[in-house]
């Protein structure tokens, strides 16, 4: 495998390298270097969509899921993602209608002029901030533990870490938002061809589909049911999972920002189709290989499963392919969440552009190194440490909502302080100084279902609707 890595990682590094000057902004406005110049077309909206939403979290933690849970996963993920696909045609609509695109830097500073205030865009920054910083460290730490496994006693994995978070920093502070998207496009091909080649491989080792699931049904029946062998996937979880994944084009920068800088509403259409196309593609193949773990790795640990089935099971290019590909999906996510960061930074501060610009460049590589330092700490649990921070932002929906409907919001300013409230309590019950649960009522459904009340009894006793 030494030598195939050594070819496929310098084709990539070299394509990366390519494509980050050859893309990198021409200007040095804030505009251009965070948002792209705002024009970005369908197949490259596809693409840059795609690399952000699915990520190291799909390559080894849905395997994994599917594994210990069973067939559920699909319904918590596939049929969540389908759903978003529509949020993200109405609300993209509504956003780009209502935006200055000319003046729009992010969702915190927008969110501040729409309430007039500038702690409700300090609000909306930090729950982003506590919320995807987690999310950013279980891509680097997800692929620096695959690293230790597939090169034992090689380097420490901090060193694996550090090197992915250097590789993030240096092309996306080279060539801004540009960059990153067109880099995208590379990272999100990449990943579903390997996706997709080991899934096959799996497949046919078990006899094909017919035989996945004769042989899984004879080892543990429970996985090809729902609620699963351990009981997870009740109604409030995948309900409450497809509603924080929902919300994910609204109330994550890294994602709303992308519907602003689609250079029409026909592009973001398309776009918004093909990624439906492209999660149903994505996810299928994961199912493939936790099924094979199932059977023939019931009772390993996620690395060690991960390991065997991505590598060692592998011939030495498909398992070199799978570390290409690994790295590719950890970077594409985890550079656009802290450069959106980055950018919501921006959207708050008010000066010179050019000095305001520098100051955010500062604040990127801040959050990259709180992200690292977050990840050498992080448990393996990755697709249950993403379902808590897409819950954590979901919190933010009915303030988004909110903001971008009523006439004047700021004559209701109890909505954001309420959200900043209850996403504090969110935040206890995760570091596990109370339940999660309130009367058998997850804590998070509850929590967002007094937000939407609370937006709903300021929409009945304030001005009418924007729209």
């Amino acid at each position: 495998m030494g030598k195939s890595l050594l070819i496929f990682g310098a084709i990539y590094l070299g394509a990366l390298i390519f494509l980050s000057y050859s893309n990198r902004s021409s200007k040095s406005s804030s505009k251009d270097f965070f948002l792209a110049g705002s024009n970005i077309g369908s197949f490259l909206g596809l693409f840059t969509f795609a690399a952000t939403l699915f990520s190291t979290f799909t390559i080894l933690g849905m395997p994994d899921f599917f594994r210990v849970h069973g067939v559920g996963a699909w319904i918590f993920i596939a049929v969540s993602d389908l759903v978003m696909v529509f949020g993200i045609l109405w609300f993209g609509y509504h956003l780009r209608t209502r935006v200055d695109k000319s003046s729009f830097m992010g969702m915190a500073g927008f969110m501040a002029a729409v309430y007039k205030a500038r702690w409700v865009g300090y609000v909306m920054f930090a729950t982003a901030f506590i919320f995807l910083i987690p999310y950013v460290a279980i891509q680097i730490r997800g692929v620096a533990t695959f690293l230790d496994q597939a090169f034992p006693d090689s380097v420490p994995l901090w060193v694996w870490a550090v090197g992915l978070v250097a590789i993030m920093l240096l092309y996306s502070e080279i060539g801004g938002l540009k960059a990153i998207i067109y880099n995208d496009l590379l990272q999100g091909i990449m990943l579903m061809i390997v996706i997709w080649i080991i899934g096959i491989v799996c497949l046919d080792r078990m006899g094909g589909m017919s035989g996945m699931f004769d042989q899984v049904a004879a080892k543990e029946p429970a996985l090809l049911s729902v609620p699963g062998p351990k009981g997870l996937f009740d109604f409030q979880f995948l309900f409450g999972s497809m509603v924080a994944i929902c919300m994910i084009p609204f109330t994550q920068p890294q994602v709303s920002c992308r519907l602003v800088i689609m250079k029409d509403h026909k592009a973001l259409g398309r776009t918004a189709m093909g990624l439906g196309i492209f999660a149903i593609l994505v996810i299928l193949p994961t199912m493939f290989i936790g099924m094979y773990g199932a059977f023939n790795y019931g009772d390993a640990t996620p690395p060690e499963f991960l390991g065997n089935t991505l590598l060692k099971d592998q011939s030495g290019p498909i398992g070199a392919l799978v570390l290409i590909g690994l790295i590719a999906a950890a970077i594409s996510t985890a550079d656009s969440q802290i450069f959106a960061l980055g950018g919501e930074t921006r959207s708050l501060l008010y000066g010179e552009d050019k000095k305001m610009m520098r100051k955010a460049r500062y604040a990127i590589v801040v959050f990259a190194l709180l992200s690292l330092g977050f990840a050498l700490v992080s448990s393996d649990e990755l697709v249950l440490l993403a379902r808590a921070s897409f819950a954590g932002t979901a919190l933010l929906g009915p303030l988004v909502f909110f903001g971008l409907f009523k006439k004047d919001p700021s004559l209701f300013k109890a909505l954001p302080l309420l959200t900043g409230i209850c996403v504090l309590i969110l935040v206890g019950a995760n570091l596990g100084l109370y339940a999660t649960k309130v009367a058998g009522l997850r804590l998070d459904l509850l929590l967002l279902g007094i937000l939407t009340i609370t937006s709903l009894i300021g929409a009945a006793t304030t001005k009418g609707s924007q729209m």
